[in-house]
Formats: C-alpha cells, sequence, structure tokens
C-alpha cells in the first residue's frame, strides 16, 4: 500500500523506450512547441502594436494567444526534458503545478472561447448598441472575470486533487499530471471527494457550451437575413475562425474526458491528450489568421518590418 506522503514524486508514462524513438518525440514535440510560440507571440504582438486591431475581438485574441502558450508551455517543455534525459519522474510539488496551471488554463480559455461568442452574437445581432456593451472597461471586465473564476476553480480543483490520499502507487500514465490518471491512484473510498468539484465544472462546461451554442443559433438566424450576399459572407468570415477553434476545443477535449473506458488503452489516451494539450495551441493561430484579412496584413507588415530591422 503506498500513500501520498510515502513518496516525493509521480513517474510519468513515456512515449518510447528506445532512445531513438525517445528522440524522435523530443524533436516533434521541440518542433510543435516553437511553432506555437511564434505563431502566438506574433499574434500578440500584431494585436498590441497594430492600432487598427484595439478593437474587443482582437482584445479577447491576445488573451486567448496568452492561455494557448500558457497550455503548451506547462506539460509540453517537461515532457520533451525527459526524453532528452530518459527519465519519467516529476516531482510531487511539479505535478501539482502541472494539475493546477493546465485546469487554469484549459478553462479560462473555455471561459474566454464563451465570452468571445457573446463578442460575435452583439457584433451581428445588436451592432447599433455594439460600442457601449462591449466598450474597453466591460470587456476588461468580461476577461478578468473568466481568468479570476477559472484562477479559483484551479485551485480548488488541485487542492482537492491531491488533498486524496493515493494507495495504487506513483505511475501515471499519460506524459504529464492528467487528473483522471491520478485520481486512479485514490483510495476506492476516497474518489467520491472528487464529485462534488466534478460535478462544479461539469456544470460551469455545460452553461458555457448552451450559451455558445444559443448565442451562434442567434447569430446564425439573423445572418440568413441579410439582404446583400456581401454582408452575409462578412458576418460568417467574422464567425468562422471562432466557430473552427471552439470546435476544435470541444470535440478534442470532449472526447478525452467522455470516451467510454471501454475505448481508454495507454497507447490511445496519449494520442487523446496530444489532440487537446498540444494541438490547438498550434493550430489556433493558423485558424484565426487564415480566415482574417485584417490580421494577416498586420502580420506581414510585423514581419516585414522586422526582416528590415535586422537587414
Amino acid at each position: 500500500m503506498f500513500n501520498s506522503s510515502s513518496f516525493n514524486e509521480f513517474v510519468l508514462l513515456g512515449f518510447a523506450d528506445t532512445w531513438e524513438m525517445q528522440l524522435l518525440h523530443f524533436s516533434l514535440f521541440l518542433g510543435i512547441y516553437l511553432a506555437a510560440l511564434m505563431a502566438n507571440i506574433l499574434i500578440i504582438t500584431a494585436v498590441a502594436c497594430d492600432h487598427r486591431l484595439h478593437t474587443p475581438m482582437y482584445f479577447f485574441l491576445l488573451n486567448l494567444s496568452l492561455l494557448d502558450i500558457g497550455t503548451i508551455s506547462t506539460t509540453v517543455p517537461k515532457s520533451m526534458a525527459n526524453s532528452l534525459w530518459n527519465t519519467r519522474a516529476i516531482s510531487y510539488s511539479g505535478c501539482a503545478a502541472q494539475v493546477f496551471f493546465l485546469v487554469f488554463f484549459i478553462s479560462a480559455e473555455y471561459s474566454l472561447l464563451t465570452v468571445m461568442a457573446y463578442d460575435r452574437f452583439v457584433a451581428i445581432c445588436k451592432p447599433l448598441h455594439y460600442g457601449t456593451l462591449m466598450s474597453s472597461r466591460a470587456c476588461a471586465k468580461m476577461a478578468a472575470a473568466a481568468w479570476g473564476t477559472t484562477f479559483l476553480y484551479a485551485l480548488l480543483h488541485t487542492a482537492n486533487t491531491f488533498s486524496i490520499p493515493l494507495c495504487q502507487g506513483n505511475v501515471v500514465e499519460q506524459f504529464f499530471c492528467e487528473i483522471p490518471q491520478i485520481l486512479k491512484l485514490s483510495c476506492s473510498d476516497s474518489y467520491l471527494r472528487e464529485a462534488g468539484v466534478l460535478v462544479v465544472g461539469i456544470c460551469l462546461s455545460l452553461g458555457c457550451f448552451i450559451f455558445i451554442v444559443l448565442s451562434y443559433v442567434q447569430i446564425f438566424t439573423a445572418v440568413l437575413r441579410f439582404p446583400s450576399e456581401q454582408g452575409r459572407h462578412k458576418a460568417f468570415s467574422m464567425c468562422l475562425p471562432h466557430l473552427a477553434v471552439v470546435s476544435l476545443f470541444i470535440s478534442t477535449a470532449g472526447f478525452a474526458y467522455l470516451k467510454p473506458p471501454s475505448f481508454s488503452s495507454p497507447a490511445l489516451d496519449l494520442v487523446v491528450a496530444v489532440l487537446y494539450v498540444v494541438l490547438p495551441p498550434a493550430v489556433n493561430p493558423l485558424i484565426y489568421s487564415m480566415r482574417n484579412k485584417e490580421l494577416r496584413d498586420a502580420l506581414k507588415k510585423l514581419i516585414q518590418l522586422v526582416l528590415v530591422q535586422e537587414q
């Protein structure tokens, strides 16, 4: 029998046992991580430096890029370091920090995507009231609420998870400290202590999902009533990037946490975790820049400015 106080580290599941495959894993993760960092930093810099992008939509996009950087930086660097140094260990405090920051960044991103859905709803369905409802102060309050409430939720979730006695060893079957995998190590009679926090999280997630769906039902209903095809095309162009990011986020995270236990296996869990933790932060900047001419122009101008200064 183990107890959480009897060990000071966890053992993470590796992607491969051979040095060659570990090096391949390190190289792939390094490429994805650097691409995600560069793309999100470019968006943050472009939005901050271009006054034409100082609007609510781009303000929230800047916040989304910050959260994407935080999400991918919580798990990928440690996994790369473990592969490079041929180890699978993570300290107890490091594991707790991973859980906290991952819950915080993912929850905050979901909350922010919900706020962005409201922004699109107001812009299309209530354009005359957009300046009032989405003023700079209102946007700052909404962003602060998204960050603040999820910070408290992550703190509660992490404290509750690591207060549960662990009786099934210290081997986490994932490449990072994932809450469901940690709960598998808990004593059977203590697992219910986590149920209350999980119910709160599910209710909040479901509430955000319903809000996003209702917002887009009203958005598409309003857009289809537009008299001009050009107006409909512009409205859809404003909404499609956000809708694509929401779909990617919900589908990957939903499959990771809602898939039947019979579908679960260490290899599948690893792949699914990559899909919802590593993939979205790298793909989100691409989705937004592909469909947004203003952002593409700002990024081109920023890249040209950097190249000129280097010359």
